[in-house]
Order: structure tokens, then sequence, then C-alpha cells
């Protein structure tokens, strides 16, 4: 027999969405994989490119105006990128499909052509940017449509937190499992916390606004002369611009360091340097208010003490599994009296207890869900 033919669906960069490449990587394991987005190829896949210039939301002239009229049934498809995706996958048949969020099940649904999908809802969909005023107007609307109509259709769902699953569950009546977004098993131990009382805080992820990244930088200002603070942040797309205001909140802080970025897979190791991995989100969305991001497992698996802002599902770990400490709230103050409290023995504490926890807060758990999942859509095959 054959092996299946399978399709991931995403429009994002492939080959640097973390959640994305783990994905494929189990999927791999089952089939012959066809990936469509952007960006080059991902190793290993059958790669469709989609052109960076084509939008993945209805932003032309003819979509804007289906949106604002509430034509939805009209615009689910209307995008540039899902039209152009829609001609590339033409006369093609797969035996599962793999759809990344919810704005590309419609694409799914047109190209699988009876096909079991799978869809990992990467966040809350209904209210993913509605920090914008143009895409609360006029996209959020899309996006409730489209997992209103499809999410009760698809043969298997994911998301990455246990709240935002339960909104799912209220609004849609589907209760998607849970794949965190996890970083693989590092064969890592704790490092030595510094015997002269130096207190090694460290950051990574993207430079996005929105991000409250400013907290940890006016923080570091304040506290004792031990504490040091240690950046490695990506360039957003926005050139830059927000990463060169973060460098001028800086100034001439020495105990501020700002280092290039890290591959995803260099991450965990480069981050073992230091002592606790810092992140205080202040709750300005939807997503923002039950974030359970990428860092924070890099966090884990890099066996770092953690100091955090009290986000529902990343409080909820840090204190379930004792790797750290949550503040009081999102601002400054909060963040400076959080960090007081630690010392050289409760950080090495932490860091104990995230080496525990590291197995459980991998990405081999994930991966066995999907695992399940894939064989549940090849099982009638």
């Amino acid at each position: 027999m054959p092996r299946p033919r399978l399709l991931v669906i995403s429009l994002s960069s492939i080959h640097r969405d973390a959640r994305v490449l783990r994905q494929i990587s189990v999927v791999r394991e089952f089939g012959d994989v066809t990936t469509i987005g952007y960006g080059p190829a991902p190793e290993g896949v059958e790669h469709i490119q989609v052109p960076d210039d084509l939008p993945s939301l209805p932003q032309n002239l003819p979509g804007v105006l289906k949106l604002a009229l509430r034509r939805l049934r009209s615009a689910e498809l209307a995008s540039p990128a899902v039209r152009w995706a829609m001609t590339a996958l033409e006369g093609r048949t797969f035996d599962a499909v793999i759809a990344n969020e919810a704005r590309v099940l419609p694409l799914a649904h047109q190209v699988s052509r009876g096909a079991p999908i799978w869809v990992d809802l990467h966040e809350w969909a209904p209210e993913e940017r509605t920090q914008v005023l143009s895409w609360r107007l006029l996209v959020a609307p899309l996006m409730d449509h489209m997992c209103r109509r499809y999410l009760p259709q698809v043969a298997a769902s994911t998301t990455v937190g246990d709240a935002i699953a339960a909104l799912y569950e209220q609004r849609y009546g589907v209760r998607p499992q849970l794949m965190r977004n996890t970083t693989s098993l590092q064969q890592l131990e704790p490092s030595m916390v510094p015997d002269d009382g130096r207190i090694r805080l460290v950051h990574s992820g993207g430079a996005v606004p929105g991000r409250s990244l400013e907290t940890m930088i006016d923080a570091i200002k304040v506290l004792p002369e031990n504490y040091t603070l240690d950046l490695y942040l990506v360039t957003a797309a926005d050139g830059g611009k927000y990463l060169r205001t973060l460098r001028e909140r800086a100034g001439s802080e020495p105990r501020i360091t700002f280092h290039p970025a890290v591959s995803p897979d260099e991450l965990p190791t480069t981050l073992n340097a230091y002592d606790v991995g810092v992140y205080w989100l202040r709750p300005t969305t939807k997503n923002g208010e039950l974030a359970l991001p990428n860092k924070f497992f890099d966090f884990v698996q890099a066996r770092l003490a953690l100091a955090i802002g009290p986000s529902i599902e990343m409080s909820s770990l840090v204190e379930r599994f004792g790797m750290g400490v949550v503040s009081d709230g999102f601002d400054v103050d909060d963040a400076v009296l959080s960090l007081r409290e630690l010392t050289s023995e409760k950080i090495a504490g932490f860091k104990e207890a995230t080496d525990a926890a590291a197995p459980e807060l991998s990405f081999e758990r994930d991966a066995d869900v999907a695992r399940g999942i894939i064989r549940g859509l090849l099982s009638a095959r």
C-alpha cells in the first residue's frame, strides 16, 4: 500500500514557525507530506510556496467590501493567498489535511475533497487582533463565522491551553485537545547559581509591541546592582522599530545586554547559562490574558527558575510545579517586588523543580497527542 499523502496548510512563514515545524516532524512519521504556506521549504517535505505579497486575509478591495457588507460566506475564500493556494492545489488529493489556524478552515474544506481535517488552533481565533480597530470591525466577524461554520465539521482539533479550549467549547460546542507550545525535551541540567550573589535574568522572543517588554527593562533599573538582564530578541515585522525603542529605553544601563537572536534549536542551551526566565505580559487582549507561549517552555527546557506576571495559564503551571515566583500584578513595582524575593537558595530550588517538570512539559508529550490524532484520521483509509 502506498504511503498516505498528507497536506499541511499554514499561512505563516513555515520555515521559522516553531509550532508548525514540530507538528510537521510528527506528521512525517505517517506519510508523504506536502506543505503550503509562505517562505522556503521546511526540511524533508514537498513545499508549495505562497507568494509573500499575497495577504492571508481578504484585504483587497473586493474582500474588504464583502467584510463591510457582512457577506461572510462570500469572504471565506476571498483572500489573495487562499485563492492562489486553491489554484495551486487544484486536481490534487490527500488522505488527510492539517489546517493551522481558523483562517484556513474554508480552504482546508475546499481542498480536502472529503478527506478528514485536523485543525490546530494556535490561539483564540475570534479575538486574534482585537487591539486593531479595523480587525475588530471587519475581520473578527469573519473569524467567528468560520469557527461557527467549520469547527463542528472537522475530525479533530487542538489548541494551546485549557482556558482557550474551554472558550471554543462554550462558543462553538467543540472541545479541542490540548497541544501546548512545548519545546522538545533537552538533555540539560540546571546551571550553578553564582556564589557571588548575582541574579542573572533572561528573556527571549520577538520584539513585538504589546508584549510589555518595557517592564523588565524598567524593573532592572530599580533593582539592586546584583541583578542583570540579558535579552535575546527577534526583530519583528516592523523592521526593528520597536527593538530600537527598547534599546533607547535601556540607555546606558550596563546591566542590560542585548544579544543577537539565536535559532530555536540553540535557545535552551543558550538560556541554560542564566538563572531566571522573566516575562510580565499585560493582559490587554484575551489571547494575552490566556497566553502560554513558546518562550515559557524554552525557559523550562533551559532549566531556569521563572518570574512571571499572574497570567492565567503560565502562573498555573509555575505554581503547580513550584518553578518560580508569580507577581501580584503586571506593573513594574509588582515585578520588582517579586524579584526581590529571590535568593540564591530559592533560585537553586526553583531550578531543580523545573528540571523535574521538564519531561512532562516537553513536546514528547504533545507529540503523542498528535500521533493519536493522525492515526485516527488515517484509520479509515
